[in-house]
């Protein structure tokens, strides 16, 4: 696969990697990744949609724009809208949208503020941005650290990384993981990961990305609870047993608050990168979801 690249609304490059033939289904990556996690699951999704790959901005082959003072530019909401673009640019109205980490918050934000572009919704590995801001404690906050750390203000968090972002990338990917180990990931996909947290700009985004967290994301959520929003599209959460959403206590409960459907929710024998530690119990959930026929 080779990128093509759509511009955003506010002009930032998006790199975008497309495969396979049938209804389009997006496939959203998340820290400390980028399109590449997906991979593993290609051949079986594939085979049965057209399958849209974008790195998401600041991450891949994507531009790293600047981070703003209200921390908007790496917002979900932003990323959002990132995704209409592409969504345009490849002539699709509709389409089915996962989301793993990062990624699945840019596509329940995406399903809140587009419904109309959304056809069915999977989210992988997390709860709502404001949900697991609430269930913090003292154990959550030990495991997720770099949520606090991550979103101090530019530059002490790219400091400290660059000291060693390659050797803090494999240490975030396998401490994540179930088996504590690297060996689910594949080395080319490794090395990617590597190469852009060792780039200035991308290690930068990464920081603004849990910065919008922390502020953009946290405020909007707070804005679309107060309001009643909902998700209209039918939903599926995959949830890992190992994962950080386990830890919040009755991850699927959070969940059904903000759907407007019945939730379905598929827990995985695997730790939070399930895309590549259990691709093939993925692909099934993905699939079981995706492939229903029943309306919308």
């Amino acid at each position: 696969m080779t990128p093509r690249f759509v511009a955003a609304p506010d002009g930032t490059r998006l790199a975008v990697r497309v495969a396979g033939s049938g209804p389009p289904l997006v496939l959203l990556h998340g820290f400390p990744q980028n399109h590449r996690c997906w991979l593993p699951l290609l051949p079986a999704l594939s085979e049965r949609f057209t399958c849209i790959l974008p790195d998401l901005r600041g991450y891949g082959d994507s531009d790293a724009p600047a981070d703003d003072p209200q921390h908007e530019t790496y917002s979900k909401r932003r990323m959002a809208l990132d995704l209409v673009a592409i969504l345009d640019d490849l002539g699709h109205a509709r389409a089915h949208v996962a989301g793993h980490d990062r990624g699945a918050r840019v596509a329940y934000r995406f399903a809140l503020d587009h419904p109309d572009r959304l056809d069915r919704l999977a989210i992988l590995e997390v709860v709502p941005t404001l949900d697991f801001w609430e269930a913090w404690d003292a154990d959550l906050g030990f495991a997720a650290y770099h949520w606090t750390f991550l979103a101090q203000p530019a530059p002490m968090p790219e400091r400290l990384l660059s000291a060693d972002p390659s050797g803090w990338i494999d240490h975030t990917l396998a401490s994540w993981t179930r088996a504590k180990s690297l060996d689910c990931f594949e080395a080319e996909a490794l090395d990617s990961y590597r190469a852009q947290a060792c780039d200035p700009a991308r290690l930068t985004a990464m920081c603004a990305d849990y910065r919008a967290g922390f502020h953009a994301d946290r405020r909007i959520d707070a804005e679309s609870r107060a309001a009643g929003q909902q998700i209209r599209a039918p939903m599926r959460f995959i949830w890992a047993e190992t994962g950080f959403p386990a830890r919040t206590g009755d991850p699927a409960g959070i969940w059904r608050d903000w759907c407007a459907r019945p939730l379905e929710d598929v827990a995985v024998p695997s730790g939070h990168f399930a895309p590549e530690e259990v691709p093939d119990a993925v692909s099934s959930a993905l699939l079981g979801h995706f492939e229903h026929q029943g309306p919308a």
